[in-house]
């Protein structure tokens, strides 16, 4: 927190290592919403910038990675607007694969059968750690209905999962 409040009064290297610490949820988050690495490069770096202008504005400093993240929420749904293309999983290259990746692929791979924002909810969730109230601030919905979302969403990937294996 008190990396924020330098980056507020102006200290430039405070707010580089903010960035750098929330640079792998930064790009999580985007790949999640954008397959082009281009495009997911052009949001982080427009977040960055647009954080960097406006971090002034932050009243509740504690909630600066959910505060970036949202920003970058944003610049991803507006790439996604402006190219009227929306995607619904990530493609990954065999040469990208890390140790425990086989499971990240197959969760990406039946997460595909959720909708493109229950997609969002359940990355935030999982593979960020947000609390639903957090989610629900980024991506301005309340929070019963991302508990809903969540609910339903395991039970429709349960039954996917089930079929894959044969017992459903």
């Amino acid at each position: 927190m008190w990396l924020v409040k330098r980056a507020q009064k102006g200290d430039a290297d405070a707010f580089v290592k903010l960035i750098e610490q929330n640079k792998t949820a930064m790009f999580k988050t985007a790949k999640s919403y954008l397959k082009n690495d281009e495009d997911v490069a052009d949001a982080m770096s427009e977040t960055v910038l647009r954080a960097f202008e406006n971090i002034g504005s932050l009243h509740h400093p504690e909630f600066f990675k959910t505060w970036l993240i949202r920003i970058l929420i944003n610049q991803c749904k507006a790439i996604l607007l402006k190219q009227k293309r929306y995607v619904l999983t990530e493609e990954v290259d065999e040469g990208e694969l890390e140790e425990n990746s086989f499971s990240d692929v197959y969760f990406r791979d039946i997460l595909s059968e959720l909708s493109q924002k229950d997609q969002w909810i359940f990355t935030l969730f999982y593979e960020e750690g947000y609390t639903t109230k957090q989610i629900a601030k980024i991506i301005d919905m309340k929070e019963n209905t991302i508990i809903s979302r969540l609910n339903r969403g395991r039970k429709k990937l349960f039954l996917s999962f089930a079929k894959m294996n044969g017992t459903g």
